[in-house]
């Protein structure tokens, strides 16, 4: 069969494995003096993690100004109340050090404290664009979750407009990242489930994209492999830093792949939940509507379905795509059940009056148009429907 074209773009350092977090103040200091700290707010279990943080970069002699506002799906006024203590403080690299939130808000406000405007006016549908005169950013994931250390997208909310969108340009890839497990063993469980099952949704979405290569073929499926052995572990003992550490790589290998192949339908979805209900955690999202979507979607790409399905249960290999396909929905239904994320949009505290309206703002962004099976409205909005109590269809 002849391989299809494609390009492959990466240009973040990775710096992986324990302890890395030390080397932070000597990576910092290859881009300025003058340091924004990105974090949500100090609570006491994060309390050692920042001044420890902080005393790194004091130490080679950066001068740290911390903005400890990042809040889940940061919206536009997070952003901008840190890009004018930005501003003031006239920082010259900005440092996300925390979960997708404190990452995607530290790429924002990189952005705007460098560009007129609003960050809002440099999502991906604007005209406008961020330029190489974009901050230097530097990631420190402490979650294994949302990939945003080794991608170039920025999510942000939109309050006024009830809309969760994203920047999107090469300018916002972070100059390094430090992944560091250990960052990640205090997580509790409930976290770990829905940042890990993240990790499994970017994975499988860029697997069966149609933007995909045999490059992220290859990073998704060894991301799949991981988030299959070791999640369920890792959310039942945080402590093990096995465990952590492959969620923490399954994370980066996850990122790698949308960052060059991109998402599919669930996200699309889950992006418009953040935007009419912040309260609702992505994960959480994806999982709500993965069933339903997973049982609406196989008969579509029966051979990606099945060689997913044979990852998680190498014995059906010699079975046929058409009837391992189907298997893989079943397979995630008890993913989700083993790591207690097994719910319905109910659970969510979605009001079913407003599933049309959610049906409607899924098909905002474009992500449904990489989806293997084509949806129009109505499709959605009786995928939401089977998604309300938890339950899926037969695909037909």
């Amino acid at each position: 069969m002849k391989m299809k074209k494609f390009n492959y773009y990466q240009p973040t350092e990775i710096r992986f494995g324990t302890g890395r977090l030390e080397e932070l103040g000597e990576v910092v200091a290859r881009f300025g003096q003058n340091c924004l700290l990105v974090t949500v707010p100090e609570i006491p279990e994060l309390s050692e993690l920042f001044r420890r943080a902080k005393n790194i970069l004091k130490d080679k002699g950066i001068n740290v100004v911390h903005f400890d506002g990042v809040i889940p799906n940061p919206t536009v006024e997070v952003v901008a109340k840190g890009a004018n203590l930005a501003k003031n403080n006239q920082v010259e690299v900005v440092v996300g050090l925390g979960g997708g939130s404190s990452m995607d808000t530290a790429k924002a406000i990189a952005v705007e404290v460098t560009h007129p405007g609003s960050c809002w006016d440099y999502i991906f549908s604007s005209e406008s664009q961020p330029t190489e005169k974009t901050l230097p950013i530097i990631a420190v994931p402490t979650t294994s979750g949302t990939g945003s250390h080794v991608t170039q997208v920025a999510v942000v909310t939109n309050p006024q407009e009830k809309y969760k969108s994203a920047l999107f340009n090469n300018h916002l890839y972070p100059r390094v990242s430090i992944v560091d497990p250990e960052l990640v063993v205090t997580l509790p469980p409930h976290f770990t489930a829905t940042t890990g099952f993240d990790v499994f949704a970017h994975a499988f979405e860029s697997y069966i994209n149609p933007h995909g290569s045999p490059y992220t073929d290859m990073t998704a499926l060894e991301a799949i492999r991981i988030v299959a052995r070791y999640l369920p572990q890792a959310v039942k003992v945080g402590s093990d830093i096995e465990a952590r550490t492959w969620m923490a790589w399954a994370d980066t290998l996850a990122g790698l792949s949308i960052a060059n192949a991109g998402v599919t339908l669930p996200h699309g979805i889950a992006m418009a939940m953040g935007g009419y209900f912040p309260h609702v955690a992505h994960g959480e999202a994806l999982a709500a509507v993965y069933p339903a979507i997973m049982r609406y979607t196989y008969k579509a790409s029966p051979k990606k379905f099945a060689t997913v399905a044979r990852v998680f249960d190498p014995s059906l290999e010699e079975k046929s795509d058409e009837v391992v396909a189907e298997k893989t929905c079943e397979m995630i239904d008890n993913l989700l059940q083993e790591i207690n994320l097994k719910i319905g949009l109910s659970d969510l505290n979605i009001p079913e009056e407003a599933l049309k309206e959610l049906a409607e703002a899924s098909l905002v962004l474009p992500d449904y148009k990489s989806h293997p099976r084509k949806v129009n409205f109505e499709e959605v909005y009786e995928l939401l429907r089977q998604s309300y109590k938890g339950g899926g269809s037969d695909g037909d």
